[in-house]
């Protein structure tokens, strides 16, 4: 694909003519994976937009909004391309275009600037933007740009703020430049936008200083959202989250303070999406916060691509049928996650939720409210005040707290801007912790779709009860052809372990939700 502004079916482009076949028969599971520009008209359009299907001769596709702004083209006003779940590649992919997105949609430009963002990637800012364009068609701050914009347009959807805080909110340096983007982007002004909400947000209760959010983000489909509801559940932390069958609420810090979000499934399954009701004390947080959602929830994932493939192998068919859409859950703080994985290794979830909720009671922050009133301490808070509260092996004891030391130090970082193999070996790198431990956190922070824990007890049980190998290199050799989406099939090998009790030791799955007990089921380390 090319993100010139020449046309790429000019140049006999085999990628060309397969986005065109799909523009035209307007299928939407490619929304959000590529961008039709329409020259003619000086607009950009989800590949599924209902509009006149336009000649070859005037189409150029994008990756991204920003190379379509960058072309001088607007977004759709009748299909909303970025009112669409995000692309899959920036999961799929572990370069440095896909890092580099990760990280400006949690705002590391907004708060550090491109030369932040490039000294987190470990390279230039001009190498860094040589490589963007080239990859993506925009620079650094024409993507941050694009993600301003989406992130005005929820605001001014979903709140009654002043627009002009909106403008600073979603990250603007100035009110002049927030409405010269609107307008270049939506051909409307903030205030055309906001009227064209459907309904009113909800008011905040009287009294309480943060701003309440509402807004609604779509998900691929097939969507298992109910299997993340119950991921999530069964590891709950009293103070810290609330789970129900059908939404999930928890405290979170963010970069530049503190909030709740509840999140309810949403929509049909035709058009699946997650309800959030958010709650900041800076509203600057909001774009970090929505980019952590769809990680946690997996919204971007490719399932049909994913089911279909994974569904060639007779043994994962009946799963697939059973549980279509099945998704990795992800982290919304991966700090937070690698000392979860660490506490509750080797140990029932009851047991692993009784110390987490002990450390959280000792040494969290507490916020106001009658109910998610707490936060999951910080890696520094741990370090200082682990070595009284932490019980169990001595030796794990010790991991925690060097990983802490490390952590609040600086000597060890944890990041979505990571590659697969530097976070991995970070952490493989600190005494106490081996391959399973690294390669779980990375598949929960980074989204890492093609990792396989065959060490794991419950995953080769439930390898077993669909009749594969179970043991690890058998398993191993196996999952070569569930590449590159074995972390995926290691869900459904998950799903399938056979129920136990939830007060038994055991590093696997519990009935009804077929997930790991507590957080990591390492057999060795």
């Amino acid at each position: 694909m090319t993100t010139s502004s020449v046309p790429a079916a000019r140049h006999g482009d085999p990628d060309f003519a397969e986005r065109y076949r799909i523009m035209c028969s307007r299928d939407t599971r490619f929304d959000g994976q590529f961008i039709t520009g329409v020259h003619t008209t000086g607009i950009y359009c989800r590949p599924s937009c209902p509009a006149t299907t336009p000649q070859p001769g005037n189409v150029t596709f994008y990756l991204t909004a920003a190379a379509a702004h960058e072309a001088g083209l607007r977004a759709c006003k009748r299909c909303l391309p970025d009112a669409v779940p995000g692309s899959p590649a920036w999961n799929i992919r572990d370069d440095l275009a896909a890092r580099s997105m990760r990280l400006i949609s949690d705002g590391v430009v907004e708060r550090d600037g491109v030369t932040g963002l490039a000294a987190r990637l470990g390279y230039t800012p001009r190498h860094l933007t040589r490589v963007l364009v080239a990859e993506l068609g925009a620079g650094p701050l024409a993507l941050a740009r694009a993600h301003r914009a989406q992130t005005a347009r929820l605001l001014l959807l979903g709140t009654d703020l002043p627009i002009t805080d909106v403008a600073f909110a979603a990250g603007f340096g100035s009110v002049r430049q927030f409405n010269d983007t609107v307008a270049a982007v939506y051909e409307r002004t903030p205030s055309q936008v906001r009227s064209s909400r459907r309904s009113a947000p909800e008011k905040a209760s009287p009294g309480i200083a943060e701003t309440r959010i509402m807004l609604q983000l779509p998900a691929r489909t097939p969507f298992d959202g109910a299997g993340v509801l119950r991921f999530l559940g069964t590891r709950a932390l009293p103070g810290v989250e609330m789970a129900t069958e059908t939404s999930y609420a928890r405290t979170v810090r963010l970069p530049h303070g503190t909030g709740t979000v509840k999140v309810t499934l949403s929509g049909t399954d035709a058009a699946p999406a997650l309800a959030c009701s958010i709650r900041l004390a800076h509203l600057t947080d909001l774009a970090p916060l929505v980019s952590r959602i769809r990680r946690l929830f997996d919204l971007d994932a490719d399932a049909q691509a994913i089911d279909r493939h994974l569904a060639a192998d007779p043994a994962l068919g009946a799963s697939i049928a059973q549980i279509p859409g099945i998704r990795v859950p992800g982290s919304m703080d991966a700090e937070e996650t690698l000392f979860r994985a660490l506490i509750g290794q080797q140990v029932s979830v009851a047991a692993a939720r009784t110390a987490l909720t002990r450390l959280i009671d000792a040494l969290g922050d507490r916020l106001p409210g009658p109910e998610l009133r707490l936060l999951f301490p910080t890696a520094a808070q741990i370090a200082v005040g682990g070595r009284a509260v932490l019980r169990g092996p001595g030796a794990r004891i010790e991991t925690i707290l060097r990983v802490a030391q490390a952590l609040a130090s600086g000597d060890l970082t944890l990041s979505p801007g990571q590659t697969r193999e530097e976070l991995e070996g970070s952490l493989i790198a600190l005494p106490g912790i081996g391959p399973w431990t690294a390669g779980y956190v990375a598949m929960r922070v980074l989204g890492s779709p093609d990792i396989l824990l065959t060490s794991d007890l419950a995953l080769r049980q439930g390898a077993g009860r669909l009749g594969l190998a179970a043991e690890p290199r058998s398993l191993a050799a196996r999952g070569t052809d569930w590449a590159p989406w074995r972390s995926y099939a290691g869900m459904h090998l998950w799903r399938a372990a056979s129920p136990v009790s939830s007060n038994q030791t055991h590093r696997g799955l519990e009935h009804p939700t077929a997930q790991p007990a507590g957080e990591a089921f390492k057999l060795e380390e």
